[in-house]
């Protein structure tokens, strides 16, 4: 766990505004030392420098994520100290060392305005004392957000290379498969196969997944996971391919809330033959699809993926932040309304209400006429930001990369030289161009994730462009637009009754109250 610490000031001067600094260092010593004597020297210098403050301390957090507020100790030390009364005002480097998730970022800023304390975030030169609105600081939050998830973005790039080729590893074998560490792969477990093949033979004969679920409830045969046999969970097997031995790659993904949703085409699906041992024949899976898709078919029941597919501008684009299900649109009490999915189906499972249609296009209308109003004081250097966001040290690492590429080449012309003069011998030669390879590996991984991150970053400031250009004399929006909509705004996540989130497609996140 991070270790608090707050270093003192010097001395207290009575009848002054009592300035706090907050920062991030690294987790490696002697880097950390010094990041901290340079930073305690910095703030404590300017913050002297006023006649009107007093130096309060400086509170930091070591090499913690700061995508979320609690898990850094030292920032909750210092709201809990602003709270009592210990500090008047707030400085920190930038909006990313305060929080690099646009929600917290705001929620630790409106929290601090309530007790009438305000902060200072020196790169952007924002004082969230003297601001008029949330818009800007909204807007430079999602900045910040952007360069957490650019980093997720290379992780993401990762794992989709290992399901292009094939060596994606199954995080958690699906019942009747167990994981073998030694080999690395997913076995058959004999037990379980036998399960599994009973499910399909009752399948094809025409029994239903629910009278499936009472039998082996019956039987006493055990879950997964020890839970409870259920139609869901029969059908949850039928339709796994991993049966036959392939395997579907990316049939789920994570937004950039953190939020699972299953894929339905989305984001590409990669599907991989043979991948292991298979416990059913694919004419066998086809064949017991063919027939759950018939039963669905008679009952009249349609997939959640394409009942409500392109009927209204907003289908499919609404999202409870509670859940992370989809809102869709429905009659109550004679007015229009989206409501959560999940809270329909099962109130427990989420407390979300419903909200008026009428309110989410009015709040669309709001947002757009803010950004239309605010084109030169906001989006212009959100434009100006997002296109000269560290496109430098990307490129300066790229070709510093394929300058060591160029090296290693060499390295194994001067060792496959040595080999053939009889100057080394075959064990070190392989060695020597087995390392070499592998550190050649290394870079080009790291260079084709750069390169990855970068034409996302290139997308982002094409919307970016876009949207600056469509603000350019674009006229006030009397209501809602739905090309408009459709053309900057990628999803709606409902933070509450009260409260939307617009993630727009150039990767702004813009929160309007309703």
């Amino acid at each position: 766990m991070a270790r608090i610490t707050k270093i003192e000031p010097n001395h207290t001067v009575a009848n002054k505004i009592k300035v706090a600094a907050y920062c991030r260092v690294s987790t490696d010593q002697n880097e950390q030392l010094l990041s901290l004597e340079t930073q305690k020297a910095h703030y404590e210098s300017w913050i002297r420098s006023h006649d009107e403050w007093e130096y309060a301390g400086l509170y930091y957090d070591e090499g913690i994520s700061g995508t979320k507020k609690d898990t850094r100790p030292a920032l909750m030390q210092m709201l809990s100290d602003c709270e009592h009364g210990m500090i008047d005002y707030v400085v920190t480097k930038s909006i990313s060392r305060l929080a690099r998730n646009t929600t917290d970022c705001l929620e630790i800023v409106r929290k601090l305005l309530d007790l009438g304390i305000a902060v200072y975030f020196e790169k952007e030169n924002i004082d969230t004392g003297s601001m008029d609105s949330e818009l800007l600081l909204s807007i430079m939050g999602s900045i910040a957000e952007s360069e957490s998830l650019s980093i997720s973005e290379n992780n993401k790039w990762s794992i989709q290379k290992k399901f292009q080729n094939g060596t994606f590893k199954c995080s958690y074998p699906p019942y009747g498969y167990d994981w073998d560490k030694k080999k690395g792969e997913m076995v058959v477990n004999p037990e379980q196969a036998e399960i599994v093949k009973y499910i399909f033979a009752q399948t094809l004969v025409g029994v239903g997944t629910h009278d499936i679920a009472k039998d082996l409830a019956v039987k006493g045969v055990p879950t997964k996971k020890g839970g409870k046999w259920t139609g869901h969970t029969v059908n949850g097997i039928i339709r796994n391919e991993k049966y036959t031995g392939d395997c579907l790659f990316q049939k789920t993904y994570t937004d950039s809330s953190y939020k699972r949703h299953t894929n339905f085409g989305e984001l590409d699906q990669y599907y991989v033959e043979n991948h292991h041992e298979a416990i059913i024949s694919r004419e066998e899976y086809e064949a017991a699809n063919a027939v759950v898709d018939r039963r669905r078919e008679e009952k009249g029941i349609e997939l959640e993926s394409q009942k409500y597919n392109n009927r209204y501008p907003l289908s499919g684009r609404v999202i409870c932040g509670n859940c992370g299900g989809t809102y869709k649109r429905k009659t109550y009490s004679k007015k229009v309304v989206l409501a959560c999915t999940t809270h329909i189906e099962d109130k427990d499972k989420c407390n979300m209400k419903y909200i008026d249609l009428a309110d989410v296009e009015r709040a669309f209308a709001t947002m757009m006429n803010k950004l239309i109003f605010g084109r030169n004081r906001v989006l212009k250097p959100f434009y100006a930001s997002v296109r000269d966001s560290n496109k430098t040290d990307a490129f300066l690492r790229i070709h510093e990369i394929d300058e060591q590429l160029e090296l290693i080449t060499e390295k194994k012309q001067n060792i496959k030289g040595l080999y053939a003069q009889g100057i080394i011998e075959p064990v070190m030669y392989a060695k020597g161009m087995n390392d070499l390879s592998a550190e050649a590996d290394r870079l080009l991984t790291e260079r084709d994730s750069i390169s990855y991150a970068a034409k996302t970053d290139i997308a982002y400031i094409e919307e970016a462009k876009e949207l600056l250009d469509y603000t350019d004399g674009a006229a006030i929006l009397t209501g809602f637009e739905a090309d408009v909509f459709e053309r900057f705004v990628d999803r709606i996540v409902v933070r509450d009754r009260h409260h939307l989130q617009f993630e727009m497609k150039c990767g702004l996140k813009l929160t309007e109250r309703i």
